[in-house]
């Protein structure tokens, strides 16, 4: 199946008051098994590469080409997206490359700053057809760069979006990145604002740290785009630890490496349908 652009996605997810998975890929293998989890689940994902990865794998086009064509093999809906660019450039190569969105990071910056740099990605990508998210207040983590506790102002998120055009906007309500523990409490009545004052879907940073039923109760308030990676990594390497203490003979990589992508893929698949999920009932 060709790719399919994000900005379809997340319409027809807001439309139905759904979430969707947005996954991160950190290899090959955590690749294949996010495009198997939205086959099993029979529903869309979308695969996203951070700056972080990026580095990790010495420039976009290794991994960038390598998701981009287990997504067109996909009998999924999938779309790739690059997730956290700090720097415009990273950006602007993505669209290049054949990314349906990507998210300009500018929080670091002041208002009027990220609105101007945001703007001009924005318009390099509207004029390719590709989706802009970017940021509007701090989300804890990442790497101390975000102070915690800091919120995004529905007043403020207003005029950033009518400032900027971005398709979608990451929001601070209450999540932190990197968390291992499932116990962030998000700002349900913030995200309610938030939905109320921005015409375009919201996205969850940090939703590893937040637990299955508020998530939920997250997406029934406004949220549409749910970013999860710590959460799935812990799968990964619990899976390959579980595997080499059962196999301390092993040698070949890809048999815990295996080991690792089976669980993703089953967790993440898990994670599609939760989030799909419009009952009223609790979770």
């Amino acid at each position: 199946m060709t790719l399919t652009p994000t900005r379809t996605l997340l319409d027809e997810a807001r439309a139905a008051g759904r979430g969707i998975g947005a996954f991160n890929v950190v290899h090959l293998e955590t690749a294949e098994a996010l495009a198997g989890a939205a086959e099993d689940a029979g529903l869309p994902v979308i695969l996203q590469l951070s700056e972080n990865c990026v580095r990790y794998h010495g420039g976009l086009d290794p991994i960038a080409l390598a998701t981009l064509a287990i997504a067109e093999a996909s009998s999924a809906r999938v779309a790739v997206h690059l997730d956290h660019a700090e720097d415009s450039e990273l950006a602007l190569r993505a669209i290049d490359r054949g990314f349906g969105s990507i998210m300009y990071d500018g929080a670091k910056l002041p208002f009027d700053g990220n609105v101007a740099t945001t703007r001009l990605v924005v318009e390099r990508a509207d004029a390719a057809g590709v989706l802009v998210e970017a940021e509007l207040g701090e989300i804890g983590g990442k790497d101390g760069a975000h102070a915690p506790g800091v919120r995004t102002d529905p007043d403020e998120a207003a005029r950033f979006v009518a400032e900027t055009g971005v398709g979608a906007l990451a929001v601070a309500v209450g999540s932190s990145h990197a968390m291992t523990e499932r116990v962030a409490a998000i700002d349900l009545d913030l995200v309610a604002r938030l939905a109320q004052a921005v015409p375009v879907p919201l996205v969850l940073h940090g939703s590893s740290g937040v637990p299955d039923d508020l998530l939920v109760r997250g997406i029934r308030s406004g949220i549409t785009k749910v970013n999860v990676s710590t959460h799935l990594n812990r799968a990964f390497t619990g899976a390959i630890r579980e595997h080499l203490a059962t196999h301390p003979a092993a040698v070949d990589s890809r048999t815990y490496a295996a080991a690792g992508r089976a669980a993703v893929r089953s967790e993440a698949a898990r994670m599609l349908t939760l989030f799909a999920s419009t009952t009223e009932e609790p979770v």
